[in-house]
């Protein structure tokens, strides 16, 4: 196919080039503006689906759910968070 429109393409190899830019150009703006926003609506980027979930959360008054972390536990994490971080290299002189 891309051989045919080739041989198709008019004044040699500088128009050969400079009609294929032209149709490439068209192409990408024929997509962006035309065939990307049809489609857009049918694809399920934006269906997003967040429900809380009556194990996990916990009463207004701050009681704490069976299988949460205890008060205060929040933040510790299982891991070193020191280790294998290098400091940045020192500027050359």
């Amino acid at each position: 196919m891309y051989s045919w429109i080739w041989r198709k393409l008019p004044f040699g190899i500088v128009g050969k080039l400079t009609g294929s830019v032209l149709l490439l150009a068209a192409t990408v703006a024929l997509l962006w503006y035309v065939v990307f926003p049809w489609a857009e609506p049918l694809l399920p980027f934006d269906d997003v689906q967040v429900t809380q979930d009556a194990d996990v959360t916990g009463d207004p008054a701050g009681d704490v759910v069976p299988g949460d972390a205890p008060p205060g536990d929040e933040h510790d994490l299982p891991y070193d968070t020191d280790r294998n971080n290098t400091p940045p290299p020192s500027p050359s002189r």
